[in-house]
């Protein structure tokens, strides 16, 4: 998934286009815990490898296409681009993993909840880190967060590490991934290329040693990892071409699709119990949610208001 904060730099307005390419990509992240339940008898940390696989061929495709290989050849004869897209490389992993175990082993909800509090961490982060400062309604939107966090943590007598492994590997991938200097679609097929090393030999030794899944145990789950690269580089690229053509204010609503479809997924299709207490916790999320966005649905509304302003005096 993504968030505001990992778009290409600040937009002066919205494109229809944009706006399509961005809700497909959340409409595809919001329907993904469907593939992860159907995959979720293959250990997590084989479908992880075999996302990155296949989609370094989909990824290089795209980049012929856009004429953008020139971009991937200046990058491999920097050492500085290679370790810093390493690093982004192994927080998206982690990212993944924690994902794909989570919606096998039932907690879809926990990982609604993390993309949840993503952008609110992201501020905060970027409070910590840049010095940034906080808002009155940025402030509070925090602090109802940390209280749905608390809440769960006291419920399940530790804290909810799902939640905030999703959370805080993505905001800080999306952190880091803005000091990487190449386009997203480039970016990515680094990560994936640099990943695809240690990817390429895990799998080979899980076929060695008969653990594996590719061609072992039936045509349907060869078709399954092979799509794996389809579903993790095509949404990824739809959104990253995409955001560069909307505001950061619009992308930061529209990154609640998701994580709202994961959480409806979760209760009504997947039958995950959803107790008094993840209510009250949920509540709290939606409160600073409502708090977070508010600024930006008026900051929208003004903007609106203003363009027909000027185009009714033309």
């Amino acid at each position: 998934m993504a968030d505001a904060n990992s778009s290409s730099g600040p937009q002066t307005g919205d494109s229809p286009r944009g706006f399509a390419f961005a809700l497909t990509a959340y409409l595809l992240w919001g329907f993904l815990p469907f593939f992860m339940k159907a995959v979720a008898h293959i250990p997590a940390a084989e479908v992880v490898a075999h996302r990155i696989i296949w989609s370094v061929p989909l990824a290089g495709l795209v980049l012929v296409w856009l004429g953008r290989t020139g971009d991937i050849k200046v990058a491999l004869r920097s050492p500085r681009m290679i370790a810093m897209a390493t690093l982004t490389a192994v927080l998206i992993t982690i990212n993944w993993g924690i994902y794909v175990w989570a919606i096998g082993a039932g907690r879809a909800i926990e990982t609604a909840l993390g993309y949840y509090v993503n952008p609110l961490f992201s501020i905060f982060l970027g409070a910590v880190l840049l010095k940034e400062k906080l808002d009155r309604a940025q402030m509070v939107a925090i602090a109802l967060a940390a209280v749905a966090v608390a809440i769960l943590a006291f419920d399940a007598g530790g804290l909810p590490w799902v939640s905030l492994g999703l959370c805080v590997s993505w905001a800080f991938y999306a952190f880091c991934r803005k000091a990487l200097p190449i386009g997203p679609n480039q970016g990515f097929f680094l990560e994936v290329l640099i990943l695809s090393v240690p990817a390429i030999g895990y799998i080979i030794w899980l076929e060695s040693t008969g653990q594996g899944h590719f061609g072992d145990t039936g045509m349907a789950d060869v078709l399954w990892l092979l799509s794996c690269g389809v579903v993790t580089a095509i949404p990824l690229m739809i959104y990253a071409n995409g955001a560069k053509l909307l505001r950061l204010s619009t992308i930061g609503i529209m990154q609640y699709i998701a994580p709202t479809m994961i959480f409806i997924i979760a209760v009504f299709a997947f039958g995950e119990p959803f107790g008094t207490v993840k209510l009250i916790a949920f509540v709290f999320i939606w409160a600073a949610l409502f708090i977070y966005s508010g600024p930006m649905l008026r900051s929208a509304r003004n903007r609106r208001l203003a363009a027909a302003e000027i185009k009714a005096a033309e």
